[in-house]
């Protein structure tokens, strides 16, 4: 389990991060995505499992699920659960926010 700390501050963080914008990002060997739903913060693979679309270019629905842009197949952002769409799961890495910033833990 690798642990990755993006910003200095909550604030810097939501600076980063614009509310409801998913952004691609590079922690160490590894790309995702980041994603702040007003004071909750998401990562998950950067791909959708179905076709590989960059869900950078998705978006987030109200049921805090992130949309794939190619086919609008839709992935809880908590557990990665394929809630539309004939495709596996998305995996999604947990974080945490505090006063020193964004905690993201990727497992293997």
């Amino acid at each position: 389990m690798k642990k990755y700390m993006i910003g200095k501050s909550q604030e810097e963080v939501e600076s980063l991060l614009p509310n409801r914008k998913p952004i691609l990002s590079r922690l160490g060997e590894k790309k995702i995505c980041l994603l702040r739903i007003e004071g909750q913060y998401f990562a998950f693979e950067p791909f959708c499992p179905h076709r590989g679309a960059e869900l950078s270019s998705g978006w987030p629905n109200a049921e805090k699920e992130i949309v794939c842009p190619l086919h609008n197949y839709r992935f809880d952002l908590q557990t990665g659960q394929a809630k539309m769409g004939g495709c596996d799961d998305l995996k999604v890495y947990r974080t945490e926010i505090g006063d020193e910033g964004l905690l993201i833990e990727i497992g293997p």
